[in-house]
């Protein structure tokens, strides 16, 4: 039956910080069921910690591939064990399990939108143009108890100024300056 080596007992009692350790006196089997019950509890773990920061990084898309990938590589192991094919089953139900897990994750990033399908006509991308346009949004709501939309529209009612577009704002804040400037 297949141990650790030395080295890896060694580098397992500098990382405890002690001299001596359980695992320097244990048997090679029991190292052998350390080994595979650390595999068993931490593995998941592991995998689902690792398949989050997949996802972040590559998006929900990346996840998918992924575990296409894994079911057709464990579908593809061949073993002369009995229950070889039970374990690939428990494996791939396993993954299933893991990768639903992440997708329910609250930490799981969301797919982005595209921002051109939700930008209303005529908003501008300048920080100063959408803070006039929120001012002006304000001012024509108040004393209203929902706060206003961000939107390029005329305002029914009356004869009001066309708010959102960069022409007009810009066209109010020169006609401030002039007046400031008086």
């Amino acid at each position: 039956m297949e141990h650790l080596p030395t080295h890896a007992v060694d580098m397992l009692v500098r990382r405890k910080g002690c001299n001596m350790s359980k695992l320097q006196a244990a048997t090679p089997e029991h190292l052998q069921r350390l080994k595979l019950e650390a595999s068993a509890y931490f593995g998941p773990k592991m995998l689902h910690e690792a398949l989050l920061r997949l996802c972040q990084a590559g998006g929900s898309r990346s996840l998918d591939r992924f575990e296409k990938t894994m079911v057709d590589q464990i579908e593809a192991m061949q073993d002369e064990r009995a229950d070889f094919e039970t374990m690939k089953e428990f494996a791939i139900e396993q993954l299933y399990a893991c990768v639903r897990e992440v997708r329910c994750s609250p930490q799981m990033k969301q797919p982005l939108e595209e921002a051109e399908t939700r930008r209303t006509l005529g908003r501008s991308e300048e920080p100063k143009t959408l803070e006039d346009q929120l001012q002006a949004g304000l001012e024509d709501s108040f004393p209203a108890s929902d706060p206003p939309a961000v939107v390029s529209t005329a305002i029914s009612g009356g004869a009001k100024k066309l708010v959102g577009t960069d022409e007009v704002l810009k066209k109010q804040r020169e006609q401030a300056a002039k007046n400031d400037g008086r």
